[in-house]
């Protein structure tokens, strides 16, 4: 569960505000045992301050979450891998991967499609220990799930070292010039927009970086098809990285500019053009690196097509 700080006070006492815990004494057991992340960090200090702006994610198992709102349901959810450790999905478009300040009370996420999968399969359902790592709603494409808490804690270092090799296929408004370069700038929560990541005006930025190269172009260089390596995980990181070199994506209604919601809007696009496209990980079953490759959606391969652009994976 994730929520946007509204007035500043100390971690705990914030935590104990939101009726998530039965006592500000669990609160604080919670914060020391390291399940809660303020700004994409864990602090294990209940009296940390909170600012204004200040992102604050609980990761823990809460009665809310587990007992009434993860239960199985068939999303027909694509499976590009398994093993007996781990598998990889295929995330669909407009599908959060798990319920949220953002999500409506009996909304459907991934984690509701995960839980339908481990029930088919006879394994045990913890939603705390299943998402190595995370998507936007909009994002399409490799998404790793861990089938047990020691496989999830060994994915997670594999994140946190920086050793798994995340690539998204980006498409954007114009030509980015140089056609190839890297993006080195901190990410953090925006001070004026509190759903929104920044550059500038960040509450407490954290390093992100970013390299991107143009795989093609339109005829009317009117966009561009980019292929983005991220060699850190920032929230929202490559849609506010674009966007602040003047090149947002399409399809992108938080991180925009005029020109990126009028070739949007001419050509009808309903989805975020983001794709994470491919994922080289070591799973924990076999010890071996493995390279998953997502295909592009249909919706993305419309677009492109419209735009009279190629692309030969």
């Amino acid at each position: 569960m994730e929520w946007i700080v509204s007035h500043p006070g100390r971690l705990d006492m914030f935590l104990a505000s939101q009726n998530l815990f039965p006592s500000r004494a669990k609160a604080q057991q919670a914060i020391e045992e390291g399940l809660v992340e303020v700004n994409d960090e864990v602090l294990r200090k209940p009296a940390q301050r909170l600012q204004e702006g200040d992102s604050v994610r609980f990761r823990g198992p809460t009665a809310e979450v587990h007992d009434l709102v993860i239960k199985p349901i068939d999303l027909n959810l694509d499976i590009l891998y398994e093993d007996d450790r781990c598998f990889v999905l295929n995330k669909p478009s407009g599908t959060s991967v798990h319920p949220g300040a953002g999500t409506q009370p009996k909304e459907p996420t991934i984690l509701h499609g995960i839980a339908y999968l481990f029930s088919k399969r006879a394994i045990p359902f913890d939603g705390d220990s299943v998402l190595a790592h995370r998507l936007d709603k909009g994002t399409t494409g490799c998404l790793l799930i861990a089938k047990e808490a020691e496989a999830h804690a060994l994915l997670q270092k594999q994140f946190e070292e920086r050793t798994i090799e995340k690539q998204y296929l980006a498409l954007v408004v114009g030509a980015p010039s140089p056609a190839a370069a890297v993006i080195d700038a901190p990410v953090g929560r925006s001070t004026t927009h509190r759903t929104k990541m920044a550059i500038l005006g960040a509450a407490t930025p954290r390093e992100a970086q970013t390299t991107y190269r143009t795989l093609a172009m339109s005829p009317r260089k009117d966009a561009s098809l980019l292929l983005c390596t991220l060699h850190t995980g920032r929230t929202h990181q490559v849609r506010v990285h674009l966007s602040s070199i003047g090149h947002p994506i399409l399809g992108d209604d938080t991180y925009t500019s005029p020109q990126s919601e009028m070739v949007t809007q001419d050509l009808a696009i309903q989805n975020l053009c983001l794709h994470a496209w491919k994922l080289t990980f070591i799973s924990p079953a076999d010890t071996v690196r493995h390279t998953i490759t997502a295909p592009l959606p249909l919706a993305f391969r419309t677009v492109l097509q419209r735009m009279g652009i190629e692309f030969s994976p």
